[in-house]
């Protein structure tokens, strides 16, 4: 036989060896998790934000220059008022069909894995 060669380790320690092994895995696979979740956040809020000052700003821009065609600024206002009066009521009235691919999005977004 060989001369250096070692005796295994009992078995309960390789238990404890690979639970703790197991835990810290866990550990590590819900932070990496949690931290991606947070990023895509963060990410996806800057975008929403940038699109949304994008809209305000398009908004005022298609008053202004409706106002300018109409002769008054109050017309042009109100013309994009009953734009956004409409895209609402479309909006309440198809609730159901618009909310499930948010919510589908959302449950891709969670579980990307």
């Amino acid at each position: 036989m060989e001369a250096g060669k070692e005796t295994p380790p009992p078995i309960i320690d390789q238990l404890r060896e690979y639970a703790e092994t197991r835990i810290k895995l866990a550990k590590y696979q819900a932070i990496e998790g949690g931290t991606s979740i947070a990023a895509s956040l963060i990410a996806d809020v800057v975008a929403v934000m940038s699109m949304v000052l994008a809209f305000v700003f398009a908004s005022f821009t298609l008053a202004f220059y409706l106002g300018s065609l109409f002769g008054a600024d109050w017309m042009g206002f109100g013309c994009v008022a009953v734009l956004y009066l409409i895209i609402a009521l479309t909006i309440k009235y198809n609730k159901s069909a618009i909310e499930k691919p948010i919510v589908n999005a959302f449950i891709h977004k969670i579980f990307k894995n």
